[in-house]
């Protein structure tokens, strides 16, 4: 049963939007500019920096387009939404595989990236102590 006050009519209605988020963060990606200096002269470069898709974001550009909170598609609240599953399954992977790539790449911190898809780097050091005491000779024997 569809709830009543859906944004979304169908699945792909949610794709388009999804596409037109992606889009708009690549124009914003000239907002966010990096700054370098090379060559010998150390002349001023600037290169645009890539924007990472999260689902947040997604959310805020739908509150900004007047769209609405899409929350409830994600959430799947009170199964309304089970035909929108797939669809949200694959936003939240290719968020996922952007940030795990980008993270790779150095486009985006890696600590962050690895914590926001759960990705752990564990070491494990163990430590082993003992003293190595050599035997002392007793004091009373000459």
């Amino acid at each position: 049963m569809a709830h009543p006050t859906r944004i979304f009519k169908t699945p792909e209605e949610l794709e388009i939007v999804w596409s037109k988020y992606k889009a708009d963060l690549k124009e914003k990606e000239s907002e966010w500019l990096k700054i370098q200096y090379v060559g010998k002269d150390g002349d001023r470069v600037t290169d645009s920096t890539k924007i990472p898709y999260t689902l947040e974001g997604l959310k805020r550009y739908c509150w900004d387009e007047g769209i609405g909170d899409i929350s409830n598609y994600f959430d799947n609240s009170g199964e309304l939404y089970n035909d929108f599953k797939v669809i949200c399954s694959r936003i939240r992977n290719e968020i996922r595989e952007n940030q795990i790539i980008g993270g790779m790449n150095g486009f985006y911190n890696p600590s962050i990236t690895q914590r926001l898809n759960g990705l752990i780097d564990k070491k494990e050091t163990e430590i082993k102590g003992g003293l190595n005491i050599p035997p002392l000779p007793d004091i009373g024997e000459r």
